[in-house]
């Protein structure tokens, strides 16, 4: 009897078999939080807690089996934190109670985890007491540690925090909490907390040691720090002298960590580990715009010249590469060495010579000087230097030269979040120039201000409200008798964009020189597209005057325009200005501008 041979058939009845004895597909966990009787924040956070949730898809049982385990302690310190000291977690894999499973013995697939969370009622403070604490202190004791508050172990955590803090601020350096009493009531959902602290003797400082991969002489780092051996113990002085080492820019880390125990006398001894950045850094940078041509500048620097942490600095500039005036160029070298006169005073040596051929003149000038610096914080400095200047001029006025004996005295304070994209704080700078004339040269006075604020709006600032107002005088001299670099001109990315550079002056001699009274105006606003694309709205006014101050009838010229700013971490946006002239009867049409960082 013949079969007829079906090869259809055969294959089908062989993937049948095949399929009956292949294990079935593995699939997942799908994890699910519930929190009946919790508000979305709380329950929002203890899903961003559990590590079950996260292991959601997960096929590895011990893996899931772990998650659930840890998961117990995670979500119940969650609870505590937000005040809920009577919980019940319940996490079932498979219907199965996660703690009851053995580790050893789990099964063989999970399919589901559930997690129930009931966070049971918010309790308040029964008792909250926090002693011994020092008599005077300026460390303030949470609001929220007192009887009726609602409780919580971040709370407690923290008045436990500040207790210390504030014996460490009355010299006690190794406070610490040396016992802690919590009862909780769950009838009357109350929480007791009991809190003794162990303030430890009264210590002054010892010795400092140091430590660390540098070049610089210990001598150097130690009168950099101003340690204040001998001192009481306090630990933003601690602070001070880690800062003072950082300001440095020579360290790429500064540690002050003090000794576990202290000495016998009385005093506390420091390590300070340092480790140095490479000492030498080099820089460029560019800016384009359509009336200034290309701007090119570059830095060298050396951070530990001769092993005192001693800065040299090498600065180089070109511009006006392309457009219609001749290149300008500066080249400057200034030495700083720090607590030459003291821990948070400086000196620094300066030589400059520049050449500029600007729309209104051109100058060669030398300047030599020395100078004093001093850091009151990481936000404010004040300096004051004196030297010899001599200036080679040709304007309006004819070719002339002026030397001056002159001194210069500078203030700055930044509070902004950020100084290459702030959004909020506001910047200061000021400063005054006293001139003396040389060789029959007019003396005088020459004062300049910038001020800058920001406010931001919305969520996460995606609006910045941007201003800033510079004003310039020079009193005394007459305008032919005041160098032309001393005066004031407006227009341009630094002042009022939409206008060509230093292109408003005032009327003179038949041309127009510099002003010796200047006020310049600019508004933004700064709103971001995305995280990394902002649009930019902008109006620029700009005032000159002969006289030393601006009045309603001082020359005046103003632009407006938009930009787009591309934000580069590390770095800071990257600007483009499209700004045209709105007042002040130019025929330069639309101006454009490119560089690193805002316009302001």
């Amino acid at each position: 009897m013949n079969f007829p041979f079906r090869p259809r058939l055969l294959a089908s009845t062989i993937a049948f078999s095949l399929l009956t004895f292949l294990p079935p597909a593995a699939f997942g966990a799908e994890a699910t939080l519930q929190a009946p009787g919790a508000d979305e924040a709380l329950a929002g956070r203890l899903r961003g807690a559990s590590s079950s949730v996260a292991a959601s898809g997960e096929t590895n049982v011990q893996e899931l089996l772990a998650a659930a385990l840890s998961d117990y302690r995670t979500l119940v310190q969650v609870l505590y934190d937000a005040g809920h000291f009577s919980p019940v977690v319940n996490i079932r894999l498979d219907g199965r109670e996660a703690a009851r499973i053995q580790p050893l013995n789990p099964p063989k697939n999970v399919s589901k985890m559930e997690i129930t969370v009931q966070p049971g009622p918010r309790f308040s403070f029964g008792m909250a007491e926090l002693a011994p604490l020092p008599q005077t202190s300026d460390v303030e004791i949470p609001a929220g540690f007192a009887s009726g508050q609602p409780a919580s172990t971040g709370v407690i955590r923290d008045a436990a925090i500040a207790g210390v803090r504030a014996w460490r601020r009355s010299g006690h350096a190794k406070a610490t909490v040396a016992e802690q009493k919590i009862t909780a009531n769950h009838v009357q959902a109350r929480l007791d907390a009991e809190l003794r602290l162990a303030p430890g003797p009264q210590l002054r400082f010892g010795q400092l040691r140091i430590t660390g991969d540098t070049n610089v002489r210990e001598d150097a780092i130690r009168r950099i720090a101003g340690f204040p051996e001998g001192d009481a113990f306090h630990p933003d002085l601690v602070s001070k002298s880690a800062t003072r080492l950082r300001r440095t820019g020579t360290f790429s880390t500064v540690v002050l960590r003090e000794a576990e125990q202290p000495n016998p006398d009385g005093t506390l001894d420091f390590v300070a580990r340092v480790e140095d950045l490479p000492p030498r850094r080099l820089t460029f940078g560019a800016e384009i715009s359509s009336s200034d041509g290309i701007e090119l500048s570059g830095s060298w620097m050396h951070r530990n010249l001769f092993g005192a942490a001693e800065k040299l600095r090498i600065e180089a500039r070109l511009s006006g590469i392309g457009s219609s005036n001749d290149i300008d160029g500066r080249i400057a070298i200034r030495l700083d060495r720090p607590a030459a006169l003291g821990p948070d005073d400086s000196i620094f040596y300066l030589a400059e010579a520049e050449r500029l051929d600007e729309e209104h003149y051109s100058a060669t000038q030398l300047l030599g000087a020395i100078g004093v610096r001093r850091t009151f914080s990481d936000h404010f400095f004040a300096e004051a230097a004196l030297g010899v200047t001599s200036i080679l001029a040709e304007d309006v006025f004819g070719k002339r030269r002026f030397k001056y004996l002159a001194g210069r005295i500078r203030a700055e304070y930044d509070g902004r979040d950020s100084r290459v994209n702030p959004a909020s704080g506001y910047f200061l700078q000021g400063g005054a120039t006293p001139f003396i004339g040389i060789d029959g040269n007019d003396s005088g006075l020459q004062i300049k201000a910038d001020g800058r604020a920001y406010y931001g709006l919305g969520a996460d600032d995606r609006i910045v409200l941007a201003g800033r107002l510079q004003m310039g005088s020079v009193i005394g001299p007459s305008l032919s008798g005041t160098a032309p670099t001393l005066l004031f001109f407006s227009g341009g990315a630094g002042s009022v964009r939409g206008h060509e550079f230093q292109s408003l002056g005032v009327p003179a001699n038949g041309g127009t020189a510099g002003g010796r009274g200047f006020l310049a105006l600019s508004g933004e606003v700064r709103g971001k597209v995305t995280d990394k694309i902002s649009l930019v709205g902008f109006y620029d006014l700009g005032f000159v005057d002969a006289d030393s101050f601006v009045s309603g009838s001082s020359a005046r010229h103003a632009g407006a325009g938009f930009g787009l700013r591309y934000d580069v971490a590390g770095i800071g946006p990257i600007r483009l200005d499209l700004a045209y002239p709105v007042d002040g009867g130019t025929e330069d049409g639309l101006q454009f501008y490119i560089g690193i960082g805002q316009a302001f």
